[in-house]
């Protein structure tokens, strides 16, 4: 009998397990290091060693414990008002992530309704649309936020309100686009002859096949929300003390960052985990997602 036949299958064909293809591994390192950060959010009383609110001016800027002088009873150390860095870092991850996703709901929930309605009618409706988008593109987002929460307050949901205000054009563009392709398909049409009306057609036949390009959209604009948050604690407009942010957490050692530089160094390297996370889920969905994606 050929040897060929009855020899062993090579080493490589005998593992029939589920492969990741090399360009999702964007896509597995982002939802692991969301998922992380959203699992110690939310067990954050747990898991606390501290409250965040907790001071001991007798045990202001403790050094972390991988520096010299730093003890185990504080890892990450203490501020300038010795509550502990480690406590106010988990804390701060729930206000982190409630004002990008919330800004990000509030967001798309303008930028959806205002694309369906411009792209499903068209004419009139879309030239407001799109009158509506040029004035937002006008706009400087840093600026006309800064001026905003300085006049109205710095509020939590008024914050998330004005920063949605300003983050709703990529929903807005993806979902106008998509929205005149869609709206002569056939399935629109039998929908038509049906009788439907339109926000049934518009809700209920078209939003559902832009499920996938608009949760791209999300993830990606959730990260700039949280930069444009910690952007506003950093100038004191943002989360109010006492309360933890990681924004706020920078802001408030700014004064010791020629002295204590860690204090900036270890919030700053959770932020910009936290939104490289993000990153990395948006264009491993975007290259999961893509029609002609083979990877």
């Amino acid at each position: 009998m050929n040897s060929r036949i009855t020899g062993s299958a090579p080493a490589a064909r005998l593992w029939k397990g589920p492969r990741i293809p090399v360009g999702r591994w964007g896509l597995l390192t982002g939802a692991l290091i969301i998922g992380f950060i959203t699992l110690v959010a939310i067990l954050a009383p747990w898991i606390a060693p501290y409250s965040p609110y907790e001071q001991s001016l007798a045990n202001r800027l403790v050094q972390p414990v991988f520096m010299e002088g730093g003890t185990w009873n504080h890892i990450l150390g203490t501020d300038h008002l010795g509550r502990d860095y480690l406590s106010r870092l988990i804390y701060g991850a729930r206000l982190s992530l409630l004002v990008g996703f919330g800004t990000i709901v509030l967001s798309a929930v303008m930028g959806i309704g205002l694309g369906l309605l411009g792209g499903y009618f068209g004419g009139r409706v879309d030239m407001a649309v799109m009158f509506l988008l040029t004035v937002r593109l006008s706009l400087p987002i840093m600026l006309v936020a800064i001026s905003l929460v300085g006049l109205l307050g710095n509020s939590l949901g008024l914050m998330m309100l004005i920063l949605a205000c300003f983050l709703w054009d990529q929903f807005l563009v993806v979902t106008r686009s998509l929205t005149m392709r869609f709206r002569n398909a056939e399935f629109v049409l039998a929908a038509k002859a049906a009788g439907l009306s339109n926000v049934r057609i518009m809700i209920g036949e078209i939003l559902p096949n832009l499920v996938s390009p608009l949760i791209v959209v999300g993830t990606l604009e959730m990260a700039h929300a949280i930069l444009l948050e910690a952007a506003l604690s950093f100038l004191g407009l943002g989360i109010r003390p006492p309360d933890s942010s990681w924004g706020l957490m920078i802001a408030e050692a700014k004064d010791f960052v020629f002295f204590e530089s860690w204090l900036v160094n270890i919030p700053g390297l959770a932020m910009f985990v936290l939104v490289a996370g993000i990153t990395f889920l948006g264009e491993g969905l975007r290259a999961w997602l893509a029609p002609d994606s083979s990877q």
